[in-house]
């Protein structure tokens, strides 16, 4: 087998089609991977950053073992296959055995650990978990107070499951309501066989396996239901691709949270498969203090093959010196989550000599839709060729989303994705309206909401996405006009620009910007620079604010909907004072089903309401008046 160059390999994979004997689950799928070498090096897990070189490995027999115990335990609670076993950890070997000895049994459920008490009571909730696996209680964890909070809220949890309980399970029971049954993780997995699923389960590729959410801290849950058949597809199609790439004596490092998909299939499910070697690099992967700045030492020293990672963890890694190791061994990087700067690309590349694969994907797409191919041309900015079995096409839509016709080559249109690793829709039914999209070619089309163009050869062009792209008076702005020419000024390392309330423009461009280490720039220069180098006269941006660190979310993306709130907040108290109103509080807050509300509180309501709504009403969003502060 060779790995893809072009589209004509990506279609004579498809002409062949999947192999009869694809594994039907997960479980199945790793446990060939371990049949590969069973001595070979499966997982290996450093704690600390500062000692990454103290470290513990397990051979794929016993990650094996460990897998099917961990399955044995959840059958010995009772489990099936509906069963939802919900796990809110950071990255550590326990969090593998939860994530496929679950899927064994049942339904997983990936929750943010860094997300706040009530928001994962909701998302438990909304899943119906069966099972809570998290941390136990330590000096210095602070997962475990926001959690236990909650507990006595979220009435669908029979069992909780503590990771470091060992010999204290009865003990933390006494403080927990009583209709909660309290395991210890490691002694509980420990009881159990390790050499086949007791349950005798009969697998089906359409079994759930996963829920993993897909967007809103704040507001009700959005979880993606994905089928063993979505997880088994897609980790083939991606070792299809590159079929070199991962197996026996390979390494791959994981720094991305063990809560996404990129995580879980990208830097798990794939290189399990394949027999390679995968390390986990502390509780708090990129984020560890430190990781970063020894990212080069650990690459030499455990001679790392792959990483994965998002468009500010290269731009971070650009401020760390490669050239005093010896960096050799690696030959790939694969960028996800966000459109990477093509300054960024090219600077790292030649700093590195590390070659980058742009890819795309999205939770309901299970991980990796397309993918720029590892041999064969690598198109800077593009999100690469479409996987086999992965239909991808761009559309033209009417002003009522529905389907008008298929986009022409390098046609922006809307991003639509199909295929057997598009997931089952999600749980909450008022989701899915508006999911799906009938292209009328009788097929089951995916609506990513992401704007895009197909060009000749068949690489794929992220150019916006709906929900981010500026308005200004009407005309639509791309925020990679404004991004891409910062992120040339030598002083900036990351970019964000998204779009200010205005009252006669609807929106205008501003752009946030978070600088090098030691740099030093003004905001009325870097206006300056971009009113020269932003090519497009309307997206020139209005303002320009130097943060000292830009709010990412859990897995290192921008957090757009941060900088959005503070755009809002600012011009609405600047309209209001202007005209003379004395305003109290203001901010915008998420409800359900995410609709965004900007609420008020006025220092005189009975004064002030008529002309601050007079004010209000010359914005695009909602309002809501109320009392106090």
């Amino acid at each position: 087998m060779s790995r893809v160059t072009d589209l004509a390999d990506v279609e004579a994979i498809e002409a062949q089609g999947l192999p009869d004997d694809l594994p039907v689950s997960t479980y199945e799928m790793i446990r060939r991977g371990a049949a590969i070498d069973p001595d070979g090096p499966a997982l290996t897990f450093f704690a600390d950053a500062a000692r990454f070189q103290q470290a513990r490995t397990w051979r794929y027999a016993e990650l094996l073992a460990d897998i099917t115990r961990t399955a044995n335990f959840f059958n010995r609670l009772g489990l099936t296959k509906d069963a939802v076993i919900a796990y809110v950890l950071p990255n550590l070997p326990e969090t593998h055995l939860v994530i496929w000895g679950g899927q064994a049994t049942g339904i997983v459920c990936a929750i943010n650990p860094l997300l706040e008490g009530k928001a994962i009571a909701l998302l438990l909730e909304a899943a119906r978990a069966d099972v809570l696996v998290t941390l136990a209680p330590f000096p210095g964890n602070e997962l475990w107070p926001k959690i236990a909070a909650q507990l006595d809220t979220i009435g669908c949890l029979r069992h909780l499951v503590l990771v470091g309980a060992d010999g204290r399970a009865a003990q933390i029971a006494e403080a927990l309501p009583e209709t909660l049954q309290v395991h210890a993780f490691g002694e509980s997995i420990a009881a159990e066989s390790p050499d086949a699923l007791d349950s005798g389960r009969v697998f089906s590729p359409e079994d759930l396996s996963s829920y993993f959410c897909t967007g809103g801290t704040t507001g009700l849950p959005k979880l993606a239901k994905r089928m063993h058949r979505n997880e088994v597809v897609n980790a083939w199609c991606v070792s299809r691709f590159n079929d070199r790439s991962m197996g026996p004596g390979k390494t791959i490092f994981c720094g991305l949270p063990l809560f996404h998909v990129n995580a879980v299939l990208g830097s798990g499910l794939v290189p399990f498969s394949q027999g390679a070697h995968v390390l986990l690099g502390t509780p708090q992967g990129y984020r560890a203090p430190g990781l970063v700045a020894r990212f080069w030492a650990i690459v030499e020293h455990y001679r790392i093959n792959f990483f994965s990672g998002v468009p500010t963890l290269f731009a971070s890694l650009l401020s760390v010196p490669a050239q005093d190791h010896d960096i050799g061994s690696l030959e790939l990087a694969f960028c996800g989550a966000a459109p990477m700067p093509v300054e960024v690309f090219r600077a790292f590349e030649a700093r590195t000599g590390v070659r980058i694969l742009e890819g795309y994907g999205l939770t309901e797409g299970t991980c990796v839709s397309s993918l720029n191919p590892s041999e064969g041309e690598r198109r800077i900015g593009s999100i690469g060729l479409r996987l086999p079995l992965q239909d991808m096409k761009t559309v033209i839509v009417d002003e009522s989303g529905h389907y008008v016709r298929d986009s022409r080559d390098d046609e922006p249109g809307l991003l639509l994705v199909a295929g057997p690793n598009v997931f089952a829709g999600y749980v909450q039914a008022e989701h899915n309206e508006g999911l799906w999209l009938d292209a009328g070619d009788g097929k089951r089309w995916l609506n990513t909401g992401d704007l895009a163009r197909r060009d000749a050869q068949g690489y794929f062009w992220l150019t916006g996405r709906k929900k981010e792209l500026i308005i200004r008076g009407g005309h639509n702005i791309d925020p990679a006009a404004i991004e891409d020419p910062l992120h040339r000024h030598p002083a900036v390392q990351i970019a964000a620009a998204v779009g200010r309330p205005d009252s006669h423009a609807g929106e205008v461009p501003v752009a946030y910007v978070q600088l090098k280490p030691g740099a030093t720039v003004t905001e009325d220069e870097l206006l300056a620079f971009a009113a020269e180098a932003v090519g497009e006269r309307a997206a020139i941006p209005k303002g320009i604010r130097i943060v000292e660190a830009m709010p990412l979310t859990g897995v290192g993306k921008i957090f757009k909907p941060e900088l959005k709130r503070r755009e809002a907040v600012d011009a609405v108290s600047f309209a209001l004072r202007e005209a003379g109103i004395e305003v109290a509080a203001l901010d915008v807050i998420t409800r359900a089903r995410g609709a965004s509300v900007l609420r008020v509180s006025l220092g005189d309501t009975a004064a002030y309401r008529n002309a601050a709504e007079t004010v209000l009403g010359r914005f695009t969003f909602a309002y809501e008046f109320y009392e106090g502060v």
